[in-house]
């Protein structure tokens, strides 16, 4: 079964914008690559990737998954293949962050909210940096102190510089990235009396 990779960021970037064609990148390697993407499913970087992936030779029906915020289905991007039109606005930001890994590319507050979420959902995130916004200011760095990976002391929002970068930090990491949130614990993981 092919994994799912969230694809995140600005969904102001326009065609033809750093952004847009990094997210375009990204889309196209992950196919390239045997995997499927998830979006939000609307406009600027989750349309980039979204475009990209559809011109990948590796490209089949099924690959392009949209996660819209709407309830119209009509709203998704050209290049979606299986909409899901959620109705949850922005709390669909957990769902799309719970893919087998998360590429943020650029962003603003949306994009740090789904990068949180994915931080706490314990995902493989990367960074793809020199674009500008959330993806770039924590490629490099822990949101928190936890330990998610003690088999992975390397752990952080892994930067790269371009999609090829991604596609080796997702095939040498994606498969042990493989814990799921299992709900909030209190400290220590001991139950309040």
């Amino acid at each position: 079964m092919k994994k799912i990779v969230a694809v995140i960021g600005d969904a102001r970037a326009e065609k033809g914008s750093p952004k847009y064609e990094a997210a375009y990148a990204v889309g196209k390697a992950l196919v390239d690559a045997g995997y499927r993407i998830q979006t939000g499913g609307v406009h600027g970087v989750m349309e980039g990737a979204s475009q990209g992936a559809r011109t990948s030779e590796k490209y089949k029906e099924g690959d392009v998954i949209a996660l819209l915020p709407f309830f119209d289905p009509s709203m998704a991007n050209e290049y979606a293949d299986i909409v899901i039109p959620t109705g949850l606005d922005v709390y669909r930001n957990v769902i799309v962050a719970n893919a087998s890994a998360v590429i943020a590319v650029g962003g603003g507050a949306g994009t740090l909210s789904e990068m949180a979420n994915a931080w706490a959902l314990k995902r493989l995130i990367i960074g793809v940096t020199g674009v500008g916004g959330w993806s770039g200011k924590l490629a490099g760095e822990c949101l928190d102190d936890r330990e998610r990976y003690e088999d992975i002391p390397e752990d952080k929002i892994f930067p790269a510089a371009n999609a090829e970068e991604v596609i080796d930090i997702l095939n040498r990491y994606v498969d042990r990235y493989n814990k799921y949130h299992d709900g909030i614990q209190p400290s220590g993981g001991k139950t309040k009396k």
